[in-house]
């Protein structure tokens, strides 16, 4: 599997799947799986039985992970939806660029 251009902290949209259009930030990366945790995105419900270490129990709603080829990074200069390129900077680091704009992505 490739490396992933995602990072743990971007902004990223959704481009498939319910959750489709909704926007939101990258909580967990999972490389060796490919796949990427958004906030507020694939929210999912489970249903948990009272234990000693948790008594009170219920319904807990967490995100689920979402395969990284349906999210997209979003632009820090338009906030569109923007492909990724690597650059080598000055100081010898590469760094990633929005291929819409040009201007690099900062680290998160």
């Amino acid at each position: 599997m490739g490396k992933l251009q995602i990072r743990r902290g971007d902004r990223v949209k959704v481009i498939r799947g319910n959750d489709k259009g909704t926007e939101g930030t990258v909580i967990r990366v999972e490389p060796d799986k490919n796949r990427v945790v958004v906030q507020g995105v694939n929210v999912r419900k489970r249903h948990r039985k009272p234990t000693a270490t948790a008594p009170e129990g219920g319904i807990i709603e967490f995100e689920a992970p979402i395969h990284a080829s349906n999210v997209m990074l979003l632009d820090p200069k338009s906030g569109e939806p923007t492909r990724v390129r690597f650059t080598v900077g000055a100081d010898g680091k590469r760094e990633r660029v929005a291929a819409k704009s040009g201007q690099a992505i900062p680290r998160a």
